[in-house]
């Protein structure tokens, strides 16, 4: 059973990804992102017919927040009409801001498939402490 919260921020990563531009993959995923103080930012992936140039729900969400000055996060609800996980790179991605932060994976009918951290997801991950 899904506590409120976290109902509350896998219902935002559904309506995000209703935003999601996949003219080649068709495969939609939206994220939620929690701040340590309560805010919230989301994203969509975005492709692109290059591919490269492509990016994920879960990096547009990052990028958005930090781009705001955010660097501290709590949660991180990922949905995609399997309940898939995040890719190696927004896995890097978020453990260079949030090792220990909750990642809810979740299907586009709000079905969780799996709680997790960070840190779970990328054992050994490599973060700003191996580079002091």
């Amino acid at each position: 059973m899904l506590n409120p919260a976290d109902h509350e921020l896998i219902q935002a990563a559904i309506e995000a990804s209703r935003n999601a531009y996949i003219p080649y993959s068709g495969y939609a995923v939206g994220a939620a992102l929690l701040t340590v103080d309560g805010a919230v930012y989301t994203g969509c992936n975005v492709e692109n017919a290059g591919y490269t140039p492509t990016v994920c729900a879960e990096r547009t969400a990052l990028f958005k927040a930090v781009s705001e000055g955010q660097r501290q996060f709590e949660r991180i609800a990922v949905v995609t009409r399997d309940g898939g996980s995040p890719c190696g790179v927004c896995r890097q991605v978020m453990f260079e801001f949030s090792p220990g932060m909750t990642v809810l994976m979740a299907d586009l009918d709000g079905k969780l498939h799996l709680r997790t951290t960070v840190a779970e997801l990328l054992p050994h991950g490599f973060g700003p402490a191996n580079l002091q």
